[in-house]
């Protein structure tokens, strides 16, 4: 339990000595004083005999902007509790016609083992009631997103077995040195660069555009750094990607079916295909 201070001892003394109650370094001065101001049984049957005594002495002025009808009836309410005349003067003067009211007993509040209960500290409403979060158009990655992506993982799996079992893809020959190929065309996802290279300079081909090409993409995040996942909202950078697919695309279908020997241009339904998986 918290030490009560000393001037409040001091305080709590003082006040039940005025009203003649016994003193003691447990009482709660908070306790008197709320015994002063409430109205108990005595002080309901002293005012009667209050009310009986004479008038002289009454307070019938205004004093610091108080009305005399208020300073009078806290004069004689003061006078029942502490057992006087209320029709004493403040000097003294006076009849006294009723008899001397008994000191009236100041309740203690005290709880269970004699324990002072005093007042909590005022907590703010925010503290301790109930937050909501506000609706977030997000999900967690872990089930959400992870379940989503292993179970396409599964799928993809399951299909390049099915297709490996089903199709049959034999390997070309040993490779003969005495006989190139004609034409010599690179795997299909390096046909775009072959293609470039019969339309521009190696360096250019080569380095160059591919290099521009990448370094775009690499800037596409921060030109366009709308976290929406709508493609309304996207269009820069979904028209980007898809000018570059497109473009990268054609390179590819050209390199692979409408390219002959020694890598001339061709039409595959008069020529044929010079491709191979």
């Amino acid at each position: 339990m918290a030490e009560v201070p000393e001037h409040l001892l001091k305080r709590s003394a003082e006040r039940r000595k005025a009203l003649g109650l016994p003193g003691g370094e447990g009482a709660d001065d908070a306790s008197a004083e709320a015994a002063a101001e409430a109205p108990t049984p005595a002080a309901e049957e002293a005012a009667p005999i209050a009310a009986s005594v004479s008038d002289e002495g009454a307070i019938t002025e205004d004093k610091g902007g108080v009305p005399a009808h208020l300073l009078e009836r806290a004069r004689k309410r003061k006078a029942v509790l502490a057992g006087e005349d209320p029709g004493a003067t403040a000097g003294g003067g006076g009849v006294a016609t009723a008899t001397k009211v008994a000191p009236i007993a100041a309740p203690v509040g005290t709880g269970p083992g004699g324990h002072t209960q005093r007042l909590l500290t005022v907590v703010k409403s925010g503290s301790i009631q109930q937050t909501r979060a506000e609706a977030q158009d997000k999900v967690h990655t872990w089930p959400h997103l992870l379940v989503v992506e292993f179970a396409a993982a599964l799928a993809m799996t399951a299909t390049l077995l099915i297709f490996s079992a089903i199709v049959r893809a034999p390997l070309l020959g040993l490779a003969d040195v005495n006989q190139t190929p004609n034409p010599s065309k690179a795997p299909w996802y390096f046909l775009g660069l072959q293609e470039l290279l019969t339309m521009f300079h190696p360096m250019v081909a080569g380095v160059t555009i591919p290099g521009m090409g990448l370094f775009i993409l690499m800037m596409a995040p921060y030109v366009d750094s709308n976290p929406s996942n709508k493609p309304n909202d996207r269009k820069f950078a979904i028209s980007l990607f898809t000018l570059f697919l497109m473009f990268w695309s054609v390179l590819v279908i050209i390199g692979s079916f409408f390219r002959g020997a020694g890598f001339n241009f061709v039409f595959p339904w008069n020529d044929g295909i010079f491709f191979e998986l």
